[in-house]
């Protein structure tokens, strides 16, 4: 148990943030797998579009420091490559 109010205080306040990333980091894998799926069917419109929210939520994520901005960055990049592999074939 803390000792300090401050400590306690902090238990409180990285409970709050804990659970914040869990929900963050959930939707992130939430669209990833739907991306996917999406690109595995050959389903090219709906695959650009589950993209353009995966991007979006990777900017964000990596924004307020849930995830680190590289690891976002690589993410992106490795899920744009999934879409041309989809549209070359």
């Amino acid at each position: 148990m803390p000792n300090t109010k401050s400590a306690t205080k902090r238990l409180r306040s990285d409970a709050r943030k804990r659970n914040q990333n869990r929900i963050i980091k959930s939707r992130l894998h939430t669209v990833e797998r739907s991306y996917l799926k999406a690109v595995e069917t050959g389903n090219a419109e709906v695959a650009e579009e589950l993209l353009r929210k995966a991007i979006s939520l990777y900017d964000k994520a990596a924004k307020v420091g849930t995830i680190h901005g590289n690891k976002a960055d690589r993410k992106k990049a490795r899920l744009g490559a999934r879409l041309k592999t989809l549209a070359s074939a």
